[in-house]
């Protein structure tokens, strides 16, 4: 009886090795068929370097140059000369003195700190695209008229979040003249003063946010320890009143109200 189950078992096994077998054949069949009839195209992707022929492809070459070195610091250009600065500080401060841990995620606090920052610098940029990007696509002025142009509404929103004391700090490490108008002050000195005065203010609202949950802490240690309830984390029930707190004085509104304001 075994011995006809493992002749059954081995007939079966043939068959499969069979089938497998005609499959194979049939698909190699199929493939040659298939490359024999027609043949795909198959692009050829490359970047040649070839010698410039006139002045006018050096000059194209060199604003391409421009602009892809443009493209790759714009993210620099976002954080460092705009309102992006001090508003993630601000709300970051703000999730720390709430101590709840992840939450607002932090893809959330970014994103909401991007679209603030368009809504504070949309005014400069429709100034910029004004005067500056579209009468230079209408070919009125040259790249460098453009640029300075560009830079002046720029440079005018720093200039009012700049504080004196940081301007004469890189003024005098330069060793650049004491200028005697705010046009005389090169972008250089310009951009690190306002990150530093950017990342005092954000600091300074961060501390004035800190006071009020840490009374609140404070409190329900206080309680906590008169009662005897050493093995209680202080945290665990002071986090329910800080939110409490937080949404009592509708604290999202006043926040974002004093970070936009601060930048007008």
């Amino acid at each position: 009886m075994e011995t006809k189950l493992i002749k059954i078992q081995k007939h079966k096994n043939t068959r499969v090795y069979l089938m497998l077998l005609l499959v194979g054949l049939f698909f190699i069949m199929g493939l040659q068929q298939v490359s024999a009839q027609s043949t795909l195209p198959i692009p050829q992707i490359g970047i040649n370097i070839d010698e410039a022929q006139n002045p006018q492809e050096v000059t194209t070459s060199l604003q391409l140059l421009f602009l892809l070195t443009i493209l790759s610091i714009a993210p620099a250009i976002l954080i460092m000369m705009t309102s992006f600065t001090r508003i993630i500080i601000v709300l970051s401060f703000l999730r720390n003195a709430i101590a709840t841990q992840q939450t607002p995620p932090t893809q959330i606090i970014i994103g909401l700190a991007l679209f603030l920052t368009f809504f504070v610098m949309a005014p400069i940029a429709s100034e910029i695209n004004q005067n500056a990007i579209q009468p230079y696509l209408a070919e009125e002025l040259t790249q460098s008229e453009a640029l300075e142009l560009g830079m002046k509404p720029l440079r005018e929103f720093m200039f009012r979040q700049t504080r004196e004391k940081d301007l004469a700090l890189f003024i005098e490490i330069s060793n650049a003249e004491v200028p005697n108008e705010l046009e005389d002050i090169s972008t250089t000195n310009l951009i690190p003063a306002f990150i530093i005065s950017e990342l005092k203010t954000a600091f300074q609202i961060g501390f004035v946010l800190f006071i009020p949950f840490i009374v609140i802490d404070m409190v329900v240690a206080s309680t906590l320890m008169s009662m005897g309830m050493m093995m209680l984390p202080p945290a665990m029930i002071s986090l329910p009143f800080k939110l409490l707190l937080f949404i009592m004085v509708d604290g999202w509104n006043v926040i974002i109200r004093s970070l936009i304001l601060g930048f007008k």
